[in-house]
This record gives structure tokens, sequence and C-alpha cells, in this order.
């Protein structure tokens, strides 16, 4: 890639002033720090190119360095006399003479070759794109914005809807819980304490207590007694429910 430097560079100023156009009014506004201003455009009235002369030792130099150069570049710009110019600053009475000078408040200082019209209009020209570009940022920035709180939305209401399924899900299982212990109490009170398997089916005299089936009466060894109390059995009573 080609690129440019500026070896050296003198500059001469001289003073000059802005006249109007028509003659003969008298007044003329003496310029002050015309290098400060923005837009001042130069006419080129000198050019001229002075190739490099490499020797052989330069060419390895340059190879090594990656940096070649192709030459040196003269020219000489110059604002000439009877240039139409217009000027936009800060005006000020020094004795009888009047003078253009940078403002103090750091605003921009003009001199161009365009008239005030043009140069106003490029100026509300850039002023209305940095205000389009602000809006396209402020309304890029809303939609960012509005999106990531959408998502941070949805995402709490995707968490409370999580909770609260937890929640549905934690209570079904202690209801579940509690009728399994409630039908297992009932079933345990049911069954026979002998062998855990059939349901109760006699009645024990002379204690009265109903906690086997009829086959594990059979089964208790002789002399029978109530698994209960370990009272004697007289006699066993046939329990039905009905």
């Amino acid at each position: 890639n080609d690129y440019e430097k500026i070896i050296h560079q003198r500059t001469n100023t001289t003073p000059f002033n802005l006249a109007p156009q028509e003659e003969g009014t008298g007044v003329a506004v003496r310029v002050m720090k015309p290098l400060e201003a923005t837009e001042l455009s130069l006419e080129t009235v000198y050019e001229k190119f002075h190739p490099s002369v490499q020797s052989f030792t330069d060419i390895i130099g340059h190879y090594i360095s990656g940096e070649r150069p192709k030459g040196i570049q003269e020219t000489e710009q110059m604002l000439k006399v009877g240039t139409a110019l217009t000027g936009v600053g800060e005006l000020v009475l020094d004795n009888a003479t009047v003078k253009l000078q940078p403002p103090k408040q750091g605003l921009p200082y003009y001199l161009s070759a365009a008239d005030f019209d043009t140069l106003l209009q490029k100026q509300e020209s850039g002023v209305r794109f940095w205000k389009i570009l602000t809006i396209v940022f402020g309304f890029a920035t809303c939609a960012i914005l509005f999106f990531l709180l959408r998502k941070q939305y949805r995402h709490q209401q995707e968490r409370w809807h999580l909770r609260q399924m937890q929640e549905e899900f934690q209570q079904a299982q202690e209801r579940l819980a509690r009728r399994t212990n409630a039908e297992s109490g009932e079933t345990l009170k049911r069954v026979c304490v002998v062998c855990l398997t059939n349901a109760k089916s006699c009645v024990f005299l002379e204690c009265g207590h109903v906690c086997s089936c009829i086959e594990c009466y059979w089964a208790l060894p002789k002399p029978k007694r109530c698994p209960i109390c370990r009272q004697a059995i007289a006699r066993a009573v046939p329990l039905y429910n009905s």
C-alpha cells in the first residue's frame, strides 16, 4: 500500500483584508490567523515530483525493511489575490480596524471559497445528518432495550411458571402420600395380625379381640391363645362384614 508523509513544511503568511465586491464602500476586514480557519482551500501554483535514485545497497535495505521510497513531491500552495472568500468568525473593532479572528468560545472559524448560503446549507446538512444518526441510534437503543426487557420478562415468566408447577407437583405428591398412608392404615386395620395377608374374619371369646383370620385361628397351637392378650380362647365366632 502507498502512503505519504510530510518531510518538510514551511508556511509564510501575509496579512490580507476581506473587502466587499462593491467598490468605493471603504470597508475592509483584516483577517487574523487564517491558517486556523476551517475549509481554507489553497490553490496549487507549483508542483514537481523528484523520483528517488536507488543504489544496489538501497534496494537490499528497502527489501529487508519492506519500504521503498518512490520520490519526493514538492508542492506550493497559496491564496491568490482577488480570491472570493466567505469568512465566519468573531469580529473585533481595534481602533479603526475591523478584525476577523477565531471565536474565543472555541466555536468554528471558517474561511471558505463558497458563498454564505452554501456554507450554511453544508453546516445544516451536517447537523441534519447527526440528528438523523442520533434518532436512528436512539431507536436502535430503545429496540435493543425493549428486546432485553422482553426476554427478561419471558425468562421471569418461565421461572414463575416452573416454580408454580413444582409447587403443584409437590402438593400432589403430599396429597398422594397422605392418601396412601391413610389407605395403608385402613388396610392394616383390616388385615390378620398373624399372616398379614387375609382379612380378619373371627372374634375370639372370651377376650373379644378381632385380630385373626379363620385359617390362622385353626393354625394356632394348642392350647389356643389370643395373639393380642395371650388369654385362652374358649371359642371363635365367625365375623361377617356386610
